[in-house]
């Protein structure tokens, strides 16, 4: 049974940072991609970055880019996300999720964490 447990998370001020982690428990070896989402109140859920399990490959959405950074730890079984800068309309709930394809829909992940609470005060 996969199970992907998430940690970290918090309010911080705007500019400061946070880093989210997400430890998979028996993943599956189809399991290639694994990705961070995130919901704002009243907002559909959104990709943030996206990571090949297998290799470095890695993708963000253009609001994230140059601020966050996603990494993964074999050893570990899990993945990150740094994020720096932090502004206030990254105000979320962030999940992690995995799939088998490196794709930006929610749709495509089978696999969710439970989510956690980023506040960026203003």
């Amino acid at each position: 049974q996969v199970q992907l447990v998430q940690s970290g998370g918090g309010l911080v001020q705007a500019g400061g940072s946070l880093r989210l982690s997400c430890v998979v428990f028996e993943r599956a070896p189809n399991l290639n991609s694994m990705a961070w989402f995130r919901q704002a109140p009243g907002k559909e859920r959104e990709f943030v970055s996206m990571i090949d399990w297998n290799d470095d490959f890695t993708y963000y959405a253009d609001s994230a880019k140059g601020r966050f950074t996603v990494s993964r730890d074999y050893a570990r079984n899990t993945i990150y996300l740094q994020m720096n800068s932090l502004k206030h309309e990254d105000t979320a709930v962030y999940y992690c999720a995995a799939g088998r394809d490196l794709l930006t829909s929610s749709s495509a992940y089978a696999y969710w964490g439970q989510g956690t609470q980023v506040t960026v005060s203003s």
